[in-house]
């Protein structure tokens, strides 16, 4: 299946996306509706799981299979991806596994989501300083903004791919270039890019990103990158029998961590949600993740001005091409935007209402690769 022939069929695209027939989803940077295909290979899975051990109809080669097609997805080799669920969880061990010295900086922005501040906030009851990246308008980071907060005492940046309110992408592989000339682990929060847009690796130690968004797949299923290079200095926060050498399950006397990403796997895997990730993976590689981009760029193109012409003020609307995102999100001062939420849900028009730190609100839209201009019209009309 193309992008062409799923805009060009509506009943393919109401097939592949059930969603679509009684919804204009517009907030994939939320919590995304499941594919069809997605919710055929768990309801398949599960059918067979209750005739027996729930495992057995997964193997031998779901695992492997899936961190091959994260690789794929991320461009890296398989042995540098664990499947540990949440975003979340994949950053809290980094900020836990790292073997930090009293003295140590961390550097992070305030107001990124705050499972990617929360972790590195926590790193101060162990004498680490955090340091907080300045910006000139909300999510606008540039290279220079993070490059003043660094110095000798730097251990690590900790940043978001994509702002999730704003919608500004950062331009990673130059932030990340930058700190390792300079001996500085770079760590990546990419929910919001990962199956959007392009996110390579090259330039990044470690990234954690679930697939409940712009995946499509299920919650809790996500994928945890780590080079192999920076494996040594990241140590497991949780050891058990899967990470740990233990042949025919009989502990050993040493603990002797697996020599790859796998090392981050401490015990039995999210079967469920795996199968899930594998097909929305699938998913997003056969539509390939170039051509995903261009959509979501040529959606922003006409929908921006769309909105400015109504009289709307648009976050980052003048934002350079590489900076641009999925995410388009506007107010209007004066407007209750929570009003203007229900309106669009009493439609079935699903958006995003989120608030900054001032209390200004916004509706935030995220349409994917499978929305239509006329989705997107319905819209227009409805505010």
């Amino acid at each position: 299946m193309t992008l062409t022939e799923l805009l060009s069929n509506e009943d393919l695209r109401r097939y592949e996306f059930p969603v679509a027939a009684h919804q204009v989803f517009l907030a994939h940077a939320a919590v995304c509706p499941l594919p069809r295909r997605v919710t055929d290979a768990v309801s398949s899975y599960v059918e067979r799981a209750n005739k027996g051990d729930q495992e057995e109809p997964t193997r031998p080669h779901l695992l492997s299979e899936t961190r091959e097609k994260a690789g794929q997805l991320l461009q890296a080799p398989a042995t540098e991806i664990a499947l540990v669920g949440p975003t979340s969880l994949g950053l809290s061990m980094v900020a836990g596994g790292l073997r930090w010295r009293k003295g140590d900086s961390v550097v992070v922005y305030f107001d990124d989501y705050p499972s990617n501040v929360y972790p590195w906030m926590a790193l101060a009851d162990r004498g680490i300083e955090v340091r907080l990246v300045s910006a000139r308008e909300l999510g606008h980071l540039r290279p220079v903004d993070v490059m003043m907060q660094v110095d000798e005492s730097t251990r690590l940046v900790a940043l978001a791919s994509c702002h999730f309110v704003s919608g500004f992408r950062i331009d990673h592989q130059a932030i990340g270039a930058m700190l390792h000339q300079r001996g500085i682990l770079f760590c990546l929060d990419a929910i919001q890019t990962l199956g959007a847009f392009p996110t390579p690796v090259e330039e990044i130690d470690f990234m954690a990103a679930d697939a409940h968004k712009w995946l499509l797949g299920p919650c809790g299923a996500g994928l945890f990158y780590v080079r192999q290079a920076a494996q040594a200095a990241l140590s497991p926060t949780a050891i058990g029998w899967n990470n740990v050498r233990c042949p025919e399950f009989v502990a050993q006397e040493h603990l002797t961590l697996r020599t790859d990403a796998r090392r981050y796997e401490a015990g039995t895997a999210n079967v469920l949600g795996l199968v899930g990730l594998r097909a929305a993976l699938d998913l997003i590689l056969e539509i390939g993740v170039e051509e995903i981009s261009k959509e979501l760029q040529r959606k922003r193109d006409w929908l921006v001005p769309a909105l400015q012409a109504k009289g709307w003020t648009v976050l980052q609307a003048q934002a350079a091409r590489t900076n641009q995102s999925g995410i388009t999100t506007f107010y209007r001062d004066g407007v209750e935007m929570a009003s203007v939420h229900q309106r669009l849900l009493d439609a079935q028009v699903i958006t995003s209402l989120r608030t900054d730190r001032a209390g200004q609100r916004y509706i935030r839209l995220s349409p994917h690769f499978y929305n239509t201009d006329a989705e997107l019209h319905r819209l227009l009309e409805l505010i």
